[in-house]
């Protein structure tokens, strides 16, 4: 159970830095698609949230303790806090490599769940990876990718 609960403060981890990344793009994003990013940005934040909220409550209902601090969650993460995006592409290729990051992550946790037989921390990433896959697919055809 340790195992999966730590996985469990990394994704909190992770999903908090990226809700602050986004509020960041949210707020600096210019250019031709400023009103369809902006908007894009606050959504995926808003979500960002929420899956923060999710995860940190499975893993209070399991008998674990969700990290809470911004140190601890650059501590923990696993996902880069800035890496200097500036112009509306940089962000939303970022986005796509943090997704895809996300998503391996996301792998990892289904499995390690199906083997510790832990079916609704299974449901959860497995919920997670159908969002996250959306989000690379939708971001992916956004750079013409």
């Amino acid at each position: 159970m340790e195992k999966l609960q730590t996985a469990l403060n990394i994704q909190i981890a992770n999903w908090s830095v990226l809700y602050t990344k986004l509020h960041r793009y949210h707020w600096f994003v210019k250019g031709p698609h400023f009103f369809t990013l902006h908007e894009k940005f606050e959504e995926l934040y808003n979500e960002s949230a929420t899956v923060v909220d999710e995860v940190a409550e499975r893993l209070l209902a399991s008998g674990g303790t969700p990290v809470a601090t911004m140190k601890e969650y650059l501590n923990l993460a696993t996902l880069e806090e800035t890496k200097g995006e500036s112009g509306a592409d940089e962000m939303v290729a970022s986005l796509v490599d943090d997704y895809k990051h996300l998503k391996q992550e996301l792998k990892a946790l289904a499995e390690l769940s199906a083997q510790q037989e832990d079916d609704v921390i299974n449901d959860l990433a497995v919920g997670l990876l159908v969002k996250v896959d959306t989000h690379i697919w939708m971001l992916s055809a956004y750079l013409g990718e």
